[in-house]
Formats: C-alpha cells, structure tokens, sequence
C-alpha cells in the first residue's frame, strides 16, 4: 500500500529505476499501477493506495518492521552504489552471508527491503 500514486512511482521509478507496466485510471480515486524491477519482467508489483485510516495506518509498516520483500540483484555492488547515489535510506550496508551478498534498504514509507546477490553456486544447485 501506498499513501499516494505519484509520489510511489517517483521513488521505485526514479530512484530504483524500477519501470512502470500499466496506469490505468480506475476511478477518480483508484488507479490500477503496476511496476516491475530491472530483469526479465518476471515480478511485478501492484501499487494499491490506502483508501481508509486502517490502511493508511499500515503504509511503512505492512510487516510489522520485518523485512517486507526480497529483491534480487546480479550486482549487488553496483545497485548499492545506486540507492547511495539516489539518497535511499540503507538500514544495513553490504554484507556475505551463507546465501550471498546482501544488503536492507527502506523504501520511501519505511518498508525493509533485502536486496540479495545470491551466490552463484547455490544459484546453479537451486537448478
């Protein structure tokens, strides 16, 4: 969920460089927005805004401060330097884990995100 369209599509467009797949005005209230990241268009995400107080109290928090979505990288390194370059706030930098590379940032609300280079080994063992 989201607080607003707009200011939504500002942050995963131009500071995740995430690209935009539909916007479709549904009514004078509700869009149907869809973004997906960088790769082969395989996840997408709906950006669905809070339409009540409930809603509304949830946006920045739908996980209760757990980690909301796990986003995969081939470069961890190079998309790192992109969310520093592009001011997104990074609540753990860089690290190797057993898993690969990872990193958590927060998205314009305070979601978590992980953004993982898995290991390219037990990417092939997954095959």
């Amino acid at each position: 969920m989201v607080k607003d369209y707009d200011e939504a599509l500002s942050f995963y467009i131009d500071k995740l460089g995430f690209r935009l797949v539909e916007d479709i005005v549904m009514s004078e209230t509700k869009r149907w927005v869809v973004i997906t990241p960088q790769g082969n268009g395989a996840c997408k995400l709906l950006l669905a805004k809070a339409a009540t107080e409930e809603q509304l109290s949830r946006v920045g928090n739908q996980t209760g401060g757990r980690v909301f979505l796990f986003l995969h990288t081939d470069n961890l390194d190079r998309d790192y330097n992109n969310l520093v370059r592009n001011e997104v706030k990074i609540v753990r930098t860089p690290s190797v884990e057993v898993f690969g590379k990872v990193c958590v940032f927060a998205d314009l609300y305070g979601n978590l995100w992980d953004m993982i280079e898995p290991n390219k080994s037990k990417a092939n063992d997954a095959v």
